[in-house]
């Protein structure tokens, strides 16, 4: 995905190459969303999706928007399960994106 698309709606990205980076990133300043790869070296995004519900419980957390290629029946109820909010599989269609990032509150700075 590219970067210039999410800082057209008014995002700056962060990139963590694995799921303990993403928690870590969590852990170190404040975002509205998090897109969340499943498949991730280290730690997968379900137990970094974890990690950060347990760290940050209620309304201090991110909103996590799983982005995965599996599209298996389960697959999603299984991204929620792990305390993700919504689900997008790969590939990614543009307009499965932009609905998913409207749906993300804004936090004041």
């Amino acid at each position: 995905m590219r970067f210039c698309l999410l800082e057209q709606m008014g995002y700056r990205a962060d990139l963590a190459s694995n799921g303990a980076e993403a928690v870590e990133s969590v852990n170190r300043q404040t975002y509205d969303v998090v897109l969340m790869d499943v498949q991730m070296p280290e730690m997968d995004g379900l137990e970094a999706s974890r990690c950060i519900n347990k760290e940050f419980p209620g309304e201090d957390r991110p909103r996590i928007v799983a982005m995965t290629a599996n599209a298996m029946q389960g697959d999603r109820e299984m991204c929620l399960d792990a305390g993700m909010d919504d689900y997008i599989a790969k590939p990614i269609r543009l307009p499965i994106l932009i609905e998913a990032l409207l749906n993300v509150p804004r936090k004041s700075k």
